[in-house]
């Protein structure tokens, strides 16, 4: 084993569970001996290379569970992404503080920061063991069954249909949601798992492994309307059309753009209220509502799969415990063992670094618009205890008489 100190950042988009994997981590490095203090870094990497670091040897291990249970990011985060001479100035850092264990719990972008940084430190001969730890409510973080944060964002997106096709019911109208997934439909996907009834909505679902045409929208929601008198559709923020450009830059006057010039696709509200317009101009419909679920489905107290705080947990361990026992950088992944149970695996980093899954074909209807058996069964266990579910009343008429 390695002697010295260990540190541990987050980087990326918050979740519901990060926080467990960050107190899985720190618990389980203060367990060894060889280390001797264990740092945290404020806001990602870019605290890193600031040196705005904590001393978490310092925490109890009371207020670390209870950040455990606490959704976001306690440490805070960031969007960089760092490029080679980046990574060279956070490996110039943790080689300063004599780091000898470097944990990252991020996304794809995260994975490949960890990937140079240990490279990096292979360059010099310095020696430290990089491990990243996944995290992403988007779920494409590939090698993996799936990924911690994903579920509670699932159980979200669920409930939230849930009810938003109740009150579609009551007072019917269209209602299209906007969920998060630039290039994989896994969390607007859950929205099928809020219908219980034949006539339940989401009546369609379109996710960005499928090209998205506004003519086929517009028909679908026709259809929808004339079959139930009502429609309620959830759609991917990172739909796309058959060029694979953003469905948002077609309807769009403006379209803004972030500091690494990727669209600004979540918190606008922009492509539901654009769907809106083309349904109320082109089909004539008036009661037309949109919602877009921007931050809220990320870090949303309260509705968090048990699940997923327990696998969120168990990653933070197993990446001290494949750092510590084991001879090489690497990230940890799920896997799935039979209905259900999980596994952890260490791999290179290079196979997971900078890559993104997106969802298999067996998961997709033939339409393009709804999930198959294959998803549902896939998911359910994720969502966790206690899901809440919908009850309707039997409507035994009365017979007219007025109006016999």
């Amino acid at each position: 084993m390695l002697q010295g100190k260990v540190l541990v950042a987050q980087g990326g988009g918050p979740t519901a569970v990060i926080n467990q994997s960050l107190v899985g981590a720190v618990l389980e490095a203060r367990k060894f001996r060889n280390v001797s203090l264990v740092y945290g870094a404020l806001h990602g990497v870019r605290g890193i290379v600031d040196e705005e670091l904590v001393d978490l040897t310092q925490e109890t291990t009371h207020n670390l569970e209870m950040v455990g249970d606490t959704p976001s990011s306690a440490l805070g985060s960031t969007r960089d992404k760092p490029d080679r001479k980046y990574c060279h100035e956070i490996f110039e850092v943790l080689k300063a503080h004599e780091i000898r264990y470097f944990f990252y719990i991020g996304g794809n972008d995260s994975s490949d920061t960890v990937r140079i940084v240990a490279e990096e430190a292979a360059k010099a001969n310095h020696p430290i063991r990089c491990i990243h730890i996944p995290k992403t409510i988007d779920n494409d973080v590939v090698l993996n069954d799936h990924t911690p944060g994903f579920p509670s964002a699932a159980r979200f997106v669920v409930q939230s249909f849930l009810g938003a096709n109740l009150d579609n019911r009551s007072l019917p109208g269209v209602y299209i949601g906007v969920v998060m997934g630039r290039h994989a439909g896994f969390l607007t996907a859950a929205s099928a798992l809020g219908k219980k009834f034949p006539d339940d909505g989401p009546h369609m679902i379109y996710v960005p492994e499928r090209v998205f045409k506004i003519d086929s929208f517009l028909a679908d929601v026709r259809q929808a309307v004339d079959k139930y008198g009502r429609c309620v559709v959830a759609v991917s923020e990172g739909v796309h059309d058959e060029s694979g450009t953003p469905i948002i830059t077609q309807l769009a006057k403006k379209v803004e753009r972030d500091a690494h010039g990727n669209l600004q696709l979540s918190g606008t509200g922009e492509l539901a209220g654009l769907l809106c317009d083309q349904v109320k101009e082109k089909l004539g419909m008036s009661r037309v509502r949109g919602d877009t679920f921007g931050y809220l489905q990320r870090s949303f107290i309260g509705c968090v799969s048990d699940v997923d705080q327990r696998e969120a947990r168990e990653v933070g361990e197993k990446a001290v415990q494949y750092a510590m026992w084991g001879e090489h950088s690497g990230s940890v992944v799920i896997e799935r063992t039979g209905y259900y149970s999980v596994d952890y695996k260490l791999v290179p980093l290079e196979a997971v670094a900078g890559k993104t899954r997106t969802m298999p074909d067996e998961f997709l209807s033939a339409s393009g618009t709804d999930v198959t058996d294959a998803y549902r069964l896939y998911l359910r266990p994720l969502l966790g205890k206690s899901m809440p579910d919908a009850y309707r009343l039997r409507q035994n008429k009365v017979a007219k008489i007025l109006k016999a």
